[in-house]
């Protein structure tokens, strides 16, 4: 009953996605097993953090990496947060608790030269899928959009007029990202092959049976053009967005700018993309400071 009444919290008043309810729902009946397990109890009120403890390090004993166990905890913690916030609970638990230290994980975008060259190779052909994928690359690395994101675009979403298309980010929250001229010329030869396919759909991006695609399906385009071209082991949607970002501030992009544009709640989410090498300090330095001397 508690953990229902969490879950329809997060997705009724939070607007948490299906995915991440489902994520919340996992990590608590994990634990509330553990507890009927070890303790013999089952009244998720009457926890003490020993107990989260000795559960942290069960997952330690299975081989679960730091970085899940955290993810398992602040479900936890959020739980436990909203029993105090709805009184049904005084103290948090893991009100005290620290995370276990994480090492950060390295991502490595793309090249603009091994975006170029997938972008390129996909011009050889003219059909319907292969129209697709290039469109789905391109408004990857042009707009920085999530996965989740591309895959919910409806074609009323696109504004031909204003050059943007409206998204439906986390927790619902819409925003408009532009729509290079481009990337215009491959969505409009790519809406003419997808009525041969399915005139009546308002998805998108739908597959070669007109339904609407799914996320495999966009992981494995990404995955395999990006195979061609790149030694990166990770070769992903996630990688795109991160290059879009990366490119962005390399060349001078106000760091407000790219938050807006990639849809995030704040900058501290931003700057995880922030990875510029020296040379590109250094140029910022001399064309910033005041007792720099530029040469002509």
């Amino acid at each position: 009953m508690l953990i229902n009444s969490f879950l329809q919290y997060l997705e009724l008043e939070k607007k948490y996605s299906k995915h991440t309810i489902i994520a919340y729902k996992n990590d608590l009946i994990l634990f509330k097993d553990f507890l009927i397990t070890e303790y013999n109890q089952d009244n998720l009120l009457e926890v003490h953090y020993p107990q989260v403890r000795n559960w942290i390090v069960s997952l330690v004993n299975q081989n679960i990496s730091n970085r899940t166990i955290n993810r398992k905890i602040s479900s936890l913690k959020s739980f436990y947060k909203f029993l105090q916030k709805t009184e049904q609970l005084e103290v948090n638990p893991l009100s005290k608790h620290k995370s276990l230290k994480v090492a950060k994980k390295l991502q490595i975008p793309f090249s603009v030269k091994e975006i170029n060259e997938v972008v390129n190779n996909i011009n050889d052909k003219d059909d319907f899928v292969t129209t697709r994928n290039k469109l789905i690359v391109e408004l990857f690395y042009s707009t920085g959009i999530r996965r989740a994101e591309l895959i919910n675009i409806k074609e009323n979403d696109i504004d031909f007029s204003q050059s943007t298309i409206k998204v439906l980010g986390k927790r619902n929250k819409e925003r408009f990202v532009p729509l290079l001229k481009s990337v215009k010329q491959t969505l409009n030869k790519y809406l003419l092959l997808k009525e041969k396919v399915n005139k009546n759909s308002i998805e998108l991006f739908i597959t070669e049976k007109g339904n609407k695609i799914y996320e495999i399906l966009v992981y494995r385009a990404i995955n395999s053009y990006f195979s061609q071209v790149s030694s990166k082991v990770k070769k992903s949607p996630h990688i795109l967005r991160h290059s879009f970002a990366t490119h962005l501030l390399n060349e001078g992009a106000d760091l407000n700018s790219v938050k807006e544009l990639l849809g995030h709640s704040s900058l501290a989410s931003t700057q995880v993309y922030v990875h510029n090498n020296l040379e590109v300090i250094k140029k910022v330095y001399n064309n910033a400071h005041p007792r720099s001397y530029k040469k002509d």
